[in-house]
Parts: structure tokens; sequence; C-alpha cells
């Protein structure tokens, strides 16, 4: 039985099992307050699971792509919480969360996943089907670009369906950790995917004061 969450866009929390699924999730698609959520979420999502801290095996993390104040909130949830807890954290790719729903729910065929990554500009995931245990088959690494250079004629992937999707799933994020770990496959990278550097930046020198 796995925690999961997720504040790589909005903030989504959910506690699942490989035998039983979702057993509960909560989220808010909220993209400005997930430090002041996400603590709430994770008591409420474990209440109404009815599970207690030591009947987990596992804390799953959303790595992203993310921007990158909003998704450090997550992994650091995350980490802080196993480490508390005693459990495992297990990473997992945010995106192959939205395209593994997608399969789930019967969709058939490659897809790009393409999520806000502000400053007028999209994370996305192209993938190129579902393997037979259902999990995402990711074609490339995840890229940023310009919305408009998704529609172009000569972008790489432009033959394939376009999924945006404006939150991630926690429950979904959760089955994919709980399907790699039943067929002993390697989770993701424990690197966090901002893609681009953040917001804020340092100053190069002293303010003028007039």
């Amino acid at each position: 039985m796995l925690l999961a969450i997720d504040t790589s866009a909005g903030t989504s929390v959910a506690v699942v099992d490989l035998e039983r699924g979702v057993i509960a999730e909560l989220g808010t698609g909220d993209t400005m307050r997930h430090a002041e959520v996400v603590g709430r979420l994770i008591a409420d999502c474990l209440d109404e699971a009815g599970v207690r801290v030591a009947d987990l095996s596992a804390v799953v993390g959303g790595m992203g792509p993310g921007p990158f104040t909003g998704l450090r909130v997550g992994i650091a949830a995350a980490r802080v919480f196993a480490l508390g807890a005693g459990k495992p954290f297990v990473p997992i790719i945010s995106h192959d969360a939205i395209a593994y729903g997608r399969f789930r729910s019967g969709h058939v065929g490659g897809l790009v996943v393409v999520t806000d990554a502000r400053r007028r500009e999209v994370n996305w995931s192209a993938y190129s089907g579902a393997d037979a245990v259902g999990l995402p088959i990711r074609i490339d690494p995840p890229g940023v670009a310009k919305p408009t250079a998704l529609q172009e004629p000569d972008w790489l992937h432009a033959e394939l369906p376009r999924v945006d999707a404006a939150t991630v799933s926690a429950g979904d994020l959760g089955l994919v950790a709980e399907i790699l770990r039943a067929n002993r496959r390697a989770f993701a990278a424990d690197e966090a995917l901002y893609l681009r550097s953040p917001d804020v930046t340092m100053p190069t020198g002293p303010k003028r004061v007039s």
C-alpha cells in the first residue's frame, strides 16, 4: 500500500494498493497554494482510506515536469513524510501517470501529454502506447516548448493526439509505482524534472538607492 503525492500541476494525494486500486484520493487544481494544502490533504486522505502510517510500504513522489516552486513542495513533502515514517521514497514521472490514466481509460496508440510550464510555455512528453502490463512507453525524455511549436507541421510528434492536463492524479501516480514494483522494474531517476531555471534569479549586484 502506497501514499502518493504530486504537486506538479495542482496538488493531489492518494492511497493506493495494487489489488484494491485507488483507495482514497483528494486534491485541488489550485496552482498557488501547494504548501498550504498538502499537509491537510495527506492527513485527510489517510483518514478517508482508514489507513495507518504503519500500513504503508512506501511513499511516492511525482517528479514532474513542473514549475519549480510548486513541484518541489510535493517532492519535499513526500521525502519528509517517508523519512518520518521510516518508509522508502519512490520517484515517478508525473507525465507517466497522466498517460497511464489515459491508457487505463481505453486510449489506444500514441499520445503527447502536455502540462502548463508557466512563462507561456508547456511541458510535454510523447508516448507510443502502453506495454503488456499497461504502463506507458515513453518515446523521448520530457521537454519544454512554446505551445505553438507543438502545432507546427514539422514538429517531431505532430501525428500524435495531444492530451492537455490541468492536474495529475496521485492515484494514477501510485498505481504506476505499484505496477513497476510488482514487475520488478526500475523507478524513475530520483531527480526533479524542472527542465529550466527557476523563475527567481539571484541579483547581479547591489540595488541603487535614490
